[in-house]
């Protein structure tokens, strides 16, 4: 089989430069001065690596240039000899490469050091053993020079030189011990160590073993070097585990933090002792604390994440959840969030009263702290987890109440809503608390600043004040929060009080003198100005101010509790006076609110629907009937007792899907390792054999395993009567493109020069340009290339092979490739949010892409399901308002990219009632961050409903 020719520099070429001449770059690397020849070999390298043939340009570099000492010269020979063929086009290696072999010598005997390293750099990646026979006395002198960058740079080429060609240094182990014996450098050793990993794993252990004791002296780089030994020993043969974990356990206290991390996941996976896993999550934990970079820090708190879904590691991390919260530490909003979660998910009953005070204190630092929108969105966060906690562990609510009160006078409106929602489920849910939310509420009631949390505020004590006097209290605060009744007349005293306050006012005239620019006096006369019209609003009580600036669905709502609160006191007294005075005062104010709305006062008026509600209200009070005492009493508590459990069916199973929590029956059979059959080593460490078998098809496998296994992944380039035949695997990672390439040569002629060329059509860049190769007579070959994304969207890669065939005087022959399409489903992946985080994005995100239904699909929640499964996207809305058999269905559904970009989709659907074959019809609205999100997303619906009619088409034919 043909071999690759390897490629290890990349060097960016300027695109609208010209092509040199050969005639001129000759010409200026034979007369030119040394910068003409800089310049000269800088262009002979960009047009190489650009697939340009120069074939007389070798033995001029040779004669003209390789005598000079310069040092640009030098550095620019290297990169040179690297990338020019060195060989005919039959495989035998160019006479004029062993004067450059002679070169080679003279540099690595140079008295210059650097040249020294440099060139030994350079031959390890020499591919030709005949130019490295004659320098191997030279490299191995230089395993004794003075100068610590020639000796480990000489390391290197001797590792590199036994991997690829053995027999040009067979004692290459016995030679790399003695010198790790007597170095000293640390970074030679590291070399050395590490090639004795690779070639003589006895003799690395040999030395390890004799120098333990000393490892924590030792330097970071060897240090990582000696982890991966113990790990590669440990995982091979079990037995040594008691032998090198106390290495593992000093290395935890080592300097680096990159050898602690390695050292910590080395110790997890060798041991699942609480001890070791304690250590190692304790030094997680250190790392994350002591690391300025938040990318660390998210990568470290991962490792945590997968530690606590291992059940006994669970139970070691819930005892240093304390220690978790000290994380809270840094500023970012991401470490914070996932440090939360982690926290609320190893959270027991003996560590949540500490949790709560932890907590406690960062809420308190956050009103000491200038406000932004990260204090606001942690302030949020905090409220969310102390939820939590609080549903969680009941016994702890009485403790957070008072505090999350306090958010209620916030100028942040969402953490407010969130204290709201979560006073509204402990007071439905915990009776004993009802008392305490609600005093915490009156009390909090008159400084609250937001007409939406007032609203709810609202709501909850109408609907939760239980007793006589919670009543009168409740209405007090009304009556507070409203103002002098009736409002118009209040108003309209006001207005009148400030107009005649007004007059005396405008009479008064001060006069003061000012010095102009040219030092000359002015008089200017000013009239004291009557008060504002802002400052007259903020005298007003809170509910009133609302309503003059036209907000009456508040109104609405303080209607119907101040309705409940009448008709609840009712049943509660049963003294006619005191009834008959409560339902006037009930009534006086929505009377009063109703006036107001239609007077002309207010900055708009009542809208027909509050005006139609507070007029129910009213007659509710005072002619109150059996049916809309039971509405009003009862129903809306039922209503919010359903939504809570609803909500608490959607979110349980997702939370366990979340975390791969499994329910397993108690007569479950035992999966015992050693007896399970190759296809049940699903979750066994070595998953390349067990790939290996799904390839070949050593195991049965089903459509479900094809579809995730890397066959699936294959695509086919060109035909199969194509001389050359290809076909690509395309292996998708979060940030680039892999493709390996297959091409066969299916003809009985040699083809020279074969070339993969390609292109890219998106947000997509190709990385490097695969390096021709010659194939021989039905012989192959694999080639690599690398495509870098960008951003989530659809792209397309296409391209050709080119190539010549020896003897044949035609033209360069090619191949057109079929495309390869990648897919944006390859970035996306399901996730979840609350109603409350979709709508806000909803109303952010600019671009917005509406693609219209066309589908064979007679099912509306069976097109529901075809669209998550189509496009990765989780649906929000509850199973329980997707039921029945209405002609009508609307959904949200969401998604996230691995590049943190959210996608957000809303369905409406409905499809004629009296019409059971007929077509889903409707559309689907798509939003997101970016255009190209949006654009992909929609064209892969539009892509997937085009391929289900056209499957659908021959079966109605």
């Amino acid at each position: 089989m043909a071999t690759e020719q390897p490629c290890y520099t990349l060097i960016t070429a300027p695109s609208d430069t010209e092509q040199p001449s050969e005639q001129q770059l000759k010409q200026d690397l034979e007369r030119g001065d040394i910068r003409a020849k800089t310049e000269a070999l800088k262009k002979c390298i960009h047009s190489i690596l650009a697939g340009e043939k120069i074939p007389g340009i070798l033995m001029t570099v040779i004669r003209f240039v390789l005598p000079l000492q310069d040092h640009t010269i030098k550095k620019l020979l290297l990169i040179f000899w690297e990338i020019v063929p060195k060989t005919l086009p039959d495989g035998k290696l160019m006479q004029e490469m062993i004067l450059v072999c002679d070169a080679y010598r003279k540099d690595l005997q140079h008295p210059n050091e650097y040249i020294r390293g440099s060139t030994l750099r350079f031959l390890c990646k020499l591919k030709e053993p005949e130019l490295l026979e004659p320098l191997m006395p030279a490299i191995q002198a230089c395993l004794e020079h003075r100068h610590s960058y020639v000796r480990r740079n000489a390391v290197m080429a001797v590792f590199t030189i036994y991997r690829n060609f053995d027999f040009l240094i067979p004692d290459a182990p016995e030679l790399i011990a003695t010198f790790l014996e007597g170095e000293q450098d640390m970074s030679c050793r590291r070399n050395a160590f590490m090639m004795l990993i690779h070639a003589d794993q006895e003799r690395a252990l040999s030395y390890l073993s004799s120098c333990i004791e000393q490892v924590n002296t030792f330097g970071d780089i060897l240090q990582l070097v000696i982890v991966e030994l113990i790990y590669k020993v440990c995982h091979a043969n079990p037995s040594e585990r008691s032998r090198f974990i106390r290495c593992i356990y000093n290395l935890l206290n080592s300097s680096s933090a990159a050898v602690r991390y390695e050292a910590a996941g080395t110790l997890v996976t060798l041991s699942s002792a609480p001890t070791a896993v304690r250590a190692a999550a304790t030094a997680y934990i250190e790392i994350i604390l002591k690391e300025s970079d938040n990318n660390v820090k998210l990568i470290v708190l991962d490792r945590l994440v997968a530690l606590k879904e291992h059940p006994s590691h669970e139970r070691v991390l819930q005892e240093l959840v304390m220690d978790i919260l000290r994380i809270l530490a840094t500023p970012d909003l991401e470490v914070r969030k996932k440090t939360l979660e982690l926290a609320m998910d190893l959270v027991t009953s003996r560590t949540v009263e500490e949790l709560v005070l932890v907590l406690k204190k960062e809420v308190t630092k956050t009103h000491n702290t200038v406000e932004h929108e990260d204090v606001g969105k942690y302030r949020q966060l905090l409220v969310r987890t102390l939820h939590s906690c609080s549903i969680k562990f009941p016994d702890v609510s009485a403790t957070v109440i008072p505090l999350l009160t306090e958010f209620l006078s916030d100028s942040n409106e969402l953490a407010a809503a969130d204290v709201l929602v979560f006073l509204r489920e402990a007071v439905q849910r915990f009776d004993n608390l009802r008392p305490l939310v609600l005093e915490q509420l009156l009390e909090a009631y008159p400084i609250i600043g937001s007409v939406r949390v007032h609203r709810a505020a609202t709501w909850i004590l109408g609907e939760f004040a239980a007793t006589a006097d919670d009543v009168q209290s409740v209405l007090t605060q009304v009556r507070q929060a409203l103002g002098e009744l009736p409002l118009v007349e209040d108003e309209r005293r006001r207005a009148a009080g400030q107009a005649t306050d007004e007059e005396p006012s405008q009479q008064q005239q001060t006069v003061q003198k000012l010095v102009t620019a040219d030092g000359t006096y002015a008089t200017q006369s000013a009239f004291s100005a009557a008060p504002s019209a802002k400052k007259a609003d903020a005298e007003r009580p809170p509910l009133r101010k609302y309503l003059m600036s036209g907000d009456f669905f508040v109104a609405s709502v303080l209607a119907a509790t101040v309705a409940k609160l009448a008709l609840r006191y009712c049943r509660l007294v049963t003294a006619p006076v005191k009834q008959h005075r409560l339902r006037a005062e009930a009534m006086l104010i929505i009377a009063s609110m109703m006036h107001l709305g239609r007077s002309g006062l207010p900055d708009k008026a009542i809208s027909d629907d509050d005006l139609e509600r507070l007029q129910l209200c009213l007659r509710v009070v005072a002619e109150p009937n059996p049916l809309l005492e039971k509405i009003f009493l009862s129903a809306c508590k039922d209503a919010l007792n359903s939504m809570l459990k609803v909500k608490a069916e959607t979110e349980a199973p997702r939370t366990a899907k979340e975390r791969g929590v499994l329910a397993v029956q108690p007569d479950a059979p035992i999966a015992f390792l050693q007896l399970s059959g190759r296809n049940e080593l699903a979750g066994s460490e070595d998953v390349f054999e067990a790939s290996l078998s799904q390839a070949v098809g050593a195991v049965k496998r089903s459509a479900a395993d094809f579809s995730s296994s890397k066959l699936s992944k294959v695509t086919q380039l060109t035909g199969f009567s194509d001389p050359v035949y290809a076909e690509a695997y395309v292996n998708v990672n979060q940030y680039d493109i892999v493709l390996d390439v297959l091409v066969v040569n299916q003809t009985s002629d040699t083809l020279q020069n074969c070339c993969l060329e390609l292109a890219t059509l998106g947000d997509l860049k190709l990385v490097e340009k695969p390096s021709p190769l010659v194939l021989g007579p039905k012989d192959f070959a694999n080639i690599k290339a690398n495509v870098k994304v960008a951003s989530t969207e659809n792209a397309i890669i296409f391209g050709n092979i080119v190539y010549d065939v020896t003897g044949a005087g035609n033209d360069r022959n090619v191949v057109v490739l079929n495309d390869i399409h990648i897919d944006i489903m390859d970035y996306i992946v399901p996730a979840s949010c609350s109603d409350q985080e979709f709508r806000q994005m909803w109303a952010e995100f600019e671009w917005e892409n509406k693609v219209s239904v066309n589908t064979t699909l007679t099912d509306l929640n069976e097109y529901l399901t075809h669209l998550m499964t189509s496009t990765n996207m989780r649906c929000l809305t509850p199973e329980k308002g997707l039921s029945g058999d209405s002609g009508f269905l609307a959904a949200n559904l969401y998604a996230r990219s691995i590049f943190g970009e959210d996608a957000l989709a809303n369905l409406s659907v409905e499809k004629p009632f009296n019409k059971p074959d007929a077509p889903v019809i409707g559309h689907i609205r798509i939003r997101a961050k970016s255009q190209g999100m949006a654009l992909s997303l929609g064209d892969k619906i539009s892509q997937v409903q085009k391929k289900a009619r056209a499957a659908a088409a021959p079966a109605g034919a």
